[in-house]
């Protein structure tokens, strides 16, 4: 018997073949970078429905698999042959590790492409096999002190007592490119995690405020771009920063300052489509939140959006501001104490219904359009792995 660990997919079971093998080989060849990344040698192996993958140090390779897209659930197992003695045998083995006299436990058994027994003769085996190695125990099926999972499977029987939950979705990078805006705040940094686990590969775009934003602002910029980072292993991750101080200067000095947000963010998606389209990104991703602030309402977010040339995504648009820092959280870009992050050009009273005839208008006035270029050839570009970042170039 050896140990490995099983890597679970889910939603890759709904594809037709053809596009089931093509995210399947995705999957393993983004399972392969991350553990070469960390220099784990390691043996895959891909059969129906799992994944297992062999090397010295299974704790850390089901540790580093755990953040890869696509990714239901992985743990580690004790192969064994398909056997119902084999894989009662190893399973009363791991039962001693953790099951003591006096408390519950439950089998749950599977069975697939091997004959001979059921699932329910696989789990009474299994079961009775434990009670004659742990004296004292009791089987409980509704709520166990312990559970032990046993699979018979035509390569082999899989037994194991823990389960490691992955973040879903699908593949990184069998959905093309995205390109993010990415504020330092909140809710972007979930966006394109949210993009990025429906596997796109997400270039960011910071665009700066330079003195009309907080002076903690750009820090948590680059500090989100590395958390993001991680869950690509093994996969570089860019992050492009243009500083946008000459738009806020004239943002600023209009008459009506109620409109200043609603151009500010059409500015946004203009530079944001345009490097989208150098970059061959097929859309770009916003963390906007229907009706969170006044730019956000379904009048502005739909005269925003007329500023793109590229199809606009919002992950978040439905999502409470609860969900939005759960999901924060969970991630690894919540900053407990954000420090000052705000924009300092946001008006008192910013408009909730502007119509797009009158940002034209105003954009006119300011020749926001002509800005673009003058702001995109301030860019400079940073390339996090695993968690590091670097200026490139």
């Amino acid at each position: 018997m050896t140990e490995a660990v099983m890597v679970r997919y889910g939603e890759l079971f709904l594809k037709s073949a053809p596009v089931m093998k093509r995210f399947t080989d995705a999957l393993t060849r983004n399972i392969a970078a991350a553990l070469d990344a960390a220099c784990l040698p390691h043996r895959i192996e891909v059969h129906r429905g799992r994944i297992l993958v062999c090397g010295e140090h299974p704790g850390r390779i089901a540790g580093i698999i755990s953040r890869v897209f696509g990714v239901v659930g992985v743990s580690v197992v004790t192969v064994s042959e398909p056997s119902v003695d084999a894989i009662a045998t190893a399973a009363g083995e791991r039962a001693d590790r953790c099951l003591k006299s006096g408390m519950s436990f439950a089998v749950r058994a599977r069975r697939s492409g091997v004959p001979g027994f059921t699932s329910q003769q696989l789990a009474a085996a299994v079961g009775t096999r434990i009670l004659s190695r742990v004296r004292g125990a009791r089987v409980d099926l509704d709520h166990p002190d312990y559970e032990v999972f046993v699979e018979a499977r035509e390569f082999g029987g899989l037994i194991y007592d823990e389960r490691i939950s992955g973040p879903g979705g699908l593949p990184g990078g069998t959905q093309g490119n995205v390109l993010s805006l990415f504020s330092g705040g909140i809710d972007s940094p979930v966006a394109a995690w949210l993009m990025m686990r429906r596997g796109c590969t997400a270039t960011l775009l910071h665009l700066a405020g330079g003195r009309w934003a907080g002076k903690d602002l750009l820090p948590a910029v680059h500090r989100h771009h590395g958390v993001l980072s991680r869950w690509s292993p093994g996969i570089p991750m860019d992050l492009v920063v243009a500083g946008m101080e000459p738009v806020y200067d004239r943002l600023v000095e209009m008459k009506e300052p109620r409109y200043r947000c609603v151009l500010c963010k059409r500015f946004m998606l203009r530079a944001a489509s345009a490097l989208a389209q150098e970059e061959g990104a097929a859309a770009v991703v916003t963390g906007e939140n229907l009706g969170q602030v006044a730019s956000q309402t379904l009048q502005n977010l739909s005269v925003i959006a007329g500023a793109s040339s590229v199809p606009v995504l919002r992950p978040l648009i439905g999502h409470d501001k609860s969900e939005i820092v759960d999901l924060a959280r969970k991630i690894g870009t919540f900053d407990e104490d954000q420090g000052e992050t705000g924009c300092l050009a946001v008006p008192r009273y910013p408009s909730t219904a502007a119509r797009e005839e009158v940002i034209r208008e105003k954009e006119g006035e300011l020749d926001l359009t002509g800005l673009v270029e003058e702001i995109l050839a301030t860019a400079e570009r940073y390339r996090a792995l695993n968690g590091e970042s670097s200026r490139v170039g």
